[in-house]
């Protein structure tokens, strides 16, 4: 799978109305076909900053996203509500889903 972690600082004045600004887009991916999870949350140290973790099926999949209409209609819509470009690490892996944390398990 492709696994995607990006970081998108918000201008203050738009900060409380990002999940709203960002909704189309956030649909419309999870409603791809190869997308496996595409989850906002928000930083606690930095309440302007959304951290975004995303992953999809594979190469194509992440290539059908990158290709969509909805990913260009974000690409020209949301860049004006950013402080600055969004960080991202991208990486493909060996697994398709996320695995347990071993080291706090849960027994019961």
């Amino acid at each position: 799978m492709i696994f995607i972690t990006a970081k998108f600082p918000v201008k203050p004045e738009h900060a409380e109305e990002w999940p709203a600004l960002s909704r189309a887009f956030t649909e419309a991916t999870r409603a791809e076909e190869g997308c496996l999870w595409f989850e906002w949350s928000r930083s606690l140290d930095d309440p302007t900053e959304y951290v975004l973790v995303e992953a999809f099926r594979d190469g194509d999949a992440g290539g059908a996203h990158v290709g969509s209409q909805h990913f260009r209609d974000a690409q020209a819509e949301l860049p004006r509500y950013l402080q600055r470009t969004p960080q991202i690490v991208s990486q493909s892996v060996e697994q398709d889903g996320w695995s347990e944390l071993g080291e706090m398990r849960v027994d019961g």
